[in-house]
């Protein structure tokens, strides 16, 4: 039995691994070995060094392919070396200095205050379920909430008087986030002109958010209007509910909010997480001196 069998048959008995999975474990290593014969080279895989396998990845990137890509292969060589050390087929792991790709962190879409103004403004509040929509869109940006904890905002929960909303977030935490006057003002509205009514089934007697059975509504409800919302207005960005998540830690940063606030109100276990928006706040920050600083237009 060759190594790529022995490998297979370990990761399908005693790593349990989907079929899928393990065909594209295969397929990583099979890559390295066509490198070896493409260079007819006359070593097997378990005579690979360091330099070989940075030489490889060198051919990987001569060949355009993408760091996430890359990082997968990498993935799939630390666990076929792992197993031939192991299984004492190979004295020394050649994969043990190298380093996974760098994928960086793709900085999410935001929308600009006008743009975010223009899509509530495009909302038909003539229909039914316009206060809703438009409810939602406001809440999800005054607040920084996630979709889930949209749909799942109890009308016991927005404590007017304080001024706070409570949110239950990932891992059922909870968590206060405070609430203009003007939020309160749409909530009112949304309230005795829309939900009031329905005939919310039991269940949903106390949940905010309503479709006109009187049942909550889904993530993907929520998603489809907001891409429509977003057509009628114009906005040629990929939006999803999350970009009002994004737009609402942006524009709080960008105003000087501190981080550790934002960190709090948007239910982040870690500043690091939050972090993410200095780096589009800075972005913001470079394509304002790029676009009028005078030294810059030389």
């Amino acid at each position: 039995m060759n190594q790529l069998q022995s490998f297979t048959n370990y990761l399908k008995l005693e790593k349990s691994l989907a079929a899928n999975s393990v065909e594209a474990y295969i397929h990583d290593i099979t890559l390295l070995a066509r490198f070896l014969e493409s260079r007819q080279d006359a070593r097997h895989l378990d005579q690979m060094g360091k330099k070989d396998i940075r030489n490889f990845l060198e051919h990987l990137t001569d060949l355009g392919l993408a760091e996430r890509s890359q990082a997968r292969i990498v993935s799939g060589l630390r666990a076929f070396y792992g197993y031939l050390l192991m299984e004492k087929q190979i004295d020394a792991d050649p994969m043990q200095l190298i380093e996974t790709p760098s994928l960086g962190r793709k900085l999410p879409e935001i929308l600009s205050v006008d743009e975010i103004d223009t899509m509530i403004a495009c909302i038909d509040l003539s229909q039914p379920q316009g206060f809703r929509n438009r409810c939602m869109i406001e809440l999800m940006y005054a607040c920084g909430l996630r979709v889930s904890e949209l749909i799942s905002v109890k009308i016991s929960n927005i404590f007017k008087e304080e001024g706070f909303v409570k949110v239950i977030g990932k891992g059922d935490k909870e968590r206060l986030v405070p609430v203009g006057r003007n939020m309160l003002k749409q909530l009112d509205s949304y309230l005795h002109d829309y939900r009031v009514h329905l005939n919310p089934k039991r269940q949903y007697s106390d949940v905010l958010f309503l479709n006109s059975r009187g049942s909550g509504l889904s993530r993907q409800m929520v998603f489809l209007m907001i891409k429509d919302v977003g057509k009628k207005a114009g906005i040629h960005k990929n939006i999803s509910p999350h970009t009002f998540r994004h737009s609402f830690a942006t524009h709080l940063l960008e105003g000087g909010a501190d981080l550790r606030a934002v960190q709090q109100m948007l239910g982040h276990e870690s500043i690091t997480t939050t972090e993410i928006y200095t780096h589009i706040e800075t972005s913001f920050l470079q394509e304002t001196i790029t676009s009028y600083h005078p030294r810059s237009k030389r």
